[in-house]
């Protein structure tokens, strides 16, 4: 990094912390000391980081049966650019546009990442929709064709079609040759759509275990009794993968797969990802924009659960 470079960034940095776990009210902005990047590790500037179920969800107390330790900086997705690079990294330099997964501290205006974690980043995606991409797609990738095994000509049946994960499933399952049938209200039938789902199912006009049948994959994104009922639309071997749900003994059905989907950074998939952004194969939705002192707002929206597509923070507002 260039002396004059280095006196530009500031020492101090906004970040948002929990020092407990409960509701909104543990949640802060606050301002501490710029981190410093360790061996194998690149410093971004955060332009955009996106907010995803997993974030208000640490915040409840999950952050807890992960593992994590108190305090915990938030945020698990970003895009940005590269300010420092740490000791033997390579596959990256000063100036790089990229995007990728992070364990924690995306809300911030800056963050340390494994360089093995980051790409870059399509150059016809703004930081806006790229923050956007990582987690929900890696997800919907993992489940459907690392677990699933989702090939060309199967038939897919995604519970949540609208929301971030969901919206990126349809276009991967399209790209990837499968049929695909998507579930959401009906203001979002448009929109599901438009995504390429060959069906759709209005979830609040009718129960759809009564009309999906021979389904080969199910992606669960809702849980709870959707999850449950979603085992009856499966043939025989047919394999259902959750990404909200916790899979018991009594829910696996006789001759029926049943897994849960613990998204991983993968830097190879997502430069798969790129290729299908960059192709027009896939696009990310956004459909709020926030600035950072706004977190618990958008924790609110996405908890609501009627998000279409994704809510992203500007870093730069």
């Amino acid at each position: 990094m260039n002396e004059n470079m280095s006196k530009n960034i500031s020492e101090k940095m906004r970040a948002i912390v929990i020092n407990e776990y409960g509701d909104n009210d543990v949640v802060n902005c606050i301002e501490i000391d710029r981190p410093e990047v360790g061996d194998g590790e690149v410093l971004v500037k955060v332009h955009a980081a996106g907010i995803n179920p997993v974030d208000w969800k640490i915040r409840d107390g999950a952050g807890e049966r992960m593992g994590m330790t108190l305090p915990i900086y938030l945020g698990s997705e970003l895009s940005g650019t590269i300010v420092k690079l740490g000791h033997g990294v390579t596959s990256l330099t000063q100036g790089d546009a990229v995007y990728g997964i992070v364990k924690s501290g995306a809300f911030a205006d800056y963050a340390v990442v494994k360089a093995a974690d980051m790409v870059i980043k399509p150059a016809q995606l703004d930081f806006i929709h790229a923050a956007a991409v990582p987690l929900a797609s890696l997800t919907a990738w993992q489940a459907m064709f690392d677990l699933a095994k989702l090939t060309s000509g199967q038939r897919l049946l995604i519970t949540g079609g609208s929301g971030g994960v969901g919206s990126m499933a349809i276009q991967l399952a399209k790209a990837a040759g499968a049929h695909v049938t998507a579930m959401a209200s009906q203001r979002n039938e448009e929109f599901v759509r438009s995504l390429g789902a060959d069906a759709f199912i209005d979830y609040t006009a009718q129960a759809f275990e009564r009309v999906v049948r021979d389904i080969d994959v199910v992606f669960d994104t809702v849980g709870g009794d959707t999850f449950k009922r979603a085992f009856s639309t499966l043939k025989k071997g047919g394999f259902l993968v959750t990404s909200v749900a916790f899979p018991k003994d009594e829910n696996v059905q006789h001759d029926v797969s049943v897994a849960r989907v613990q998204c991983k950074p993968d830097s190879g998939q997502l430069e798969s990802i790129s290729k299908l952004l960059a192709a027009v194969k896939l696009k990310a939705y956004v459909e709020t924009v926030l600035p950072l002192v706004k977190i618990k707002e958008a924790f609110e929206l996405s908890a609501s659960g009627r998000t279409r597509g994704k809510i992203v923070l500007d870093l730069n507002a």
